[in-house]
């Protein structure tokens, strides 16, 4: 049993959940932005952003991570190891490829780098439970979150910001080298073997359904379910809000990816913290809790207070009180899973809440239509109090290490 979480290990994973979402920022983000400069079609533009909805979909062969293994060489070590290198080649490769004129082979290369990062994220969730010890969970899942806000900051912010001087091949091989920064950790990187390593599954999709018929596992199931309603319609709120308020889309990718990340990284090392001091069940029901005016305080510009600085505070707040609740539940997540298979039932569990709140956004531009901005920040609100009652029931589970 892990009783101590060690300096490398923080390194190492603080690197993984960054280097993910260098590249997949870089495309839902930087690249539709790119594209539309260009005059690219919206159906073009539309086809990128389907890259984002891999992710959700990793459950599919998240059994494959669990049961191959690699004897000495590590088990989640060797496919990350394999992951960072393709990620690499492929962002280079990309380079290479000319954007105006060959978009479909672009495009290819970005779905591989779409199911190559989804992968490497099977991985590196199975390595974290691996490496944490039960006491770090919460600070382990806060620097998650932190490192994907960091990537989808550096990836999908900063490189846009810096694409007139890099252009596209610069661009790409920028990411492709920060890329290789995890390659070169995991090089030196010792996995360590456990007891449960090698336990051989004759039926490793079995887990999947599985899962959720361990004892709470619906109560569980209705939590992930309900948790991510009120912040998904509320941050589908935010682009429609800002561009209102007279906006313009360079300013809002930079509020958005660049400060609101900012923020979110702040709110999730900081509920990280609180994890390691506090019980689970009082930090899940303060983050519920938070959510709330994290949420109804979108209304603020609805209602008129449309002024640069009234828009701004108000979705800052959002970004700031709404990532708390993320942390929390990718911690309770990895509390659920069990030693024989850490990836599958992590990968489980956020797909369900990602599928789900991906729903909830989609939905979103219906409902506006229907109801109108304020009936829909109506519905975000009641989500978020469902969501901090069923908090109040939630039970800790017997953390396994």
């Amino acid at each position: 049993m892990i009783t101590k979480t060690t300096p490398s290990a923080w390194a190492l994973l603080a690197s993984l959940y960054t280097t993910q979402y260098l590249g997949l920022g870089f495309l839902v983000v930087a690249l539709v932005a790119i594209m539309m400069e260009q005059g690219a079609s919206l159906e073009q533009v539309g086809m990128v952003y389907m890259l984002g909805m891999v992710w959700p979909f990793k459950f599919i062969w998240a059994p494959l991570v669990d049961k191959i293994s690699f004897g000495r060489h590590g088990h989640y070590r060797v496919w990350l190891i394999v992951a960072q290198t393709a990620l690499a080649l492929v962002l280079a490769l990309m380079g290479q490829v000319d954007l105006k004129t060959d978009f479909t082979t672009v495009y290819l290369l970005g779905l591989g780098v779409a199911v190559i990062s989804a992968t490497q994220d099977i991985a590196v969730d199975g390595l974290a439970f691996r490496l944490l010890a039960p006491s770090d969970r919460g600070l382990g899942n806060g620097i998650q979150i932190s490192g994907n806000l960091l990537g989808n900051m550096l990836g999908g912010g900063l490189v846009l910001l810096a694409y007139p001087w890099l252009g596209w091949q610069g661009a790409m091989l920028l990411l492709a080298g920060g890329t290789l920064i995890s390659l070169v950790q995991l090089v030196f990187f010792r996995e360590p073997v456990l007891a449960v390593v090698g336990v051989v599954h004759a039926n490793p999709f079995r887990c999947l359904a599985a899962f959720w018929r361990r004892p709470g596992g619906r109560r569980w199931l209705l939590l992930l379910l309900i948790y991510p309603i009120g912040s998904s319609l509320g941050y589908a709120l935010i682009t429609p809000i800002l561009v209102e308020a007279g906006w313009g889309m360079d300013r809002i990718g930079f509020f958005v990816n660049v400060i609101g990340s900012a923020l979110g990284i702040a709110a999730a090392m900081a509920t990280g913290w609180l994890l390691q001091k506090w019980p689970r069940r009082r930090v899940m029901l303060g983050a519920a809790l938070v959510q709330i005016p994290g949420v109804a305080v979108i209304a603020a510009p609805v209602l008129g207070w449309n002024g640069d600085v009234a828009v701004s505070l108000a979705t800052g707040l959002f970004f700031l009180l709404y990532n708390p609740a993320a942390t929390v539940l990718a911690t309770l997540m990895m509390d659920h899973v069990s030693p024989e298979t850490p990836a599958t039932d992590y990968t489980m569990q956020y797909s369900v809440n990602m599928l789900f709140a991906m729903a909830a956004m989609s939905a979103s531009a219906w409902l506006a239509a229907s109801i109108g901005y304020l009936g829909l920040l109506g519905i975000a609100v009641l989500a978020a109090v469902a969501a901090a009652l069923l908090s109040r029931h939630y039970r800790d589970v017997a953390v396994v290490a």
